[in-house]
């Protein structure tokens, strides 16, 4: 691994995700001047190398998931910036029993083992963004 990198987040077509990386060991204006010139190239190159990954599996249907409540979403979304429970709570005006209930929905939605797993397939899925 070099010092220097640059990654291209991928969102695929069924709501896949996929980073790609490039990195070099050199001095720091040396890749500043590479990645000026040559981003866009890599962008290009990076979903290309991904559309071409998505073609060894090309029967592979995406997972099936629920749509999310908006409350569902603004739950999860809070949850997935760090804010802990009460905070949402407070910050949606609910209590947090009716919070668990959301969160519970979401869970079961996305088939998640707990808070944690749900907050990731959702963000994984593209049901939330932060």
């Amino acid at each position: 691994m070099g010092n220097q990198g640059f990654t291209v987040p991928i969102r695929g077509p069924n709501g896949q995700f996929a980073l790609f990386t490039i990195n070099d060991d050199c001095d720091d204006d040396s890749w500043k001047r590479f990645t000026e010139t040559n981003g866009r190239a890599l962008i290009l190159i990076a979903h290309v190398f991904n559309q071409k990954a998505l073609e060894f599996e090309p029967d592979r249907t995406p997972e099936i998931s629920q749509a999310l409540s908006p409350r569902e979403v603004d739950a999860m979304t809070l949850l997935a910036i760090g804010y802990n429970r009460a905070q949402v709570a407070n910050t949606l005006s609910i209590s947090e029993n009716t919070l668990r209930v959301y969160i519970e929905s979401a869970r079961f939605k996305l088939g998640a083992l707990n808070t944690t797993h749900a907050v990731a397939r959702a963000l994984s899925r593209g049901l939330i963004v932060i």
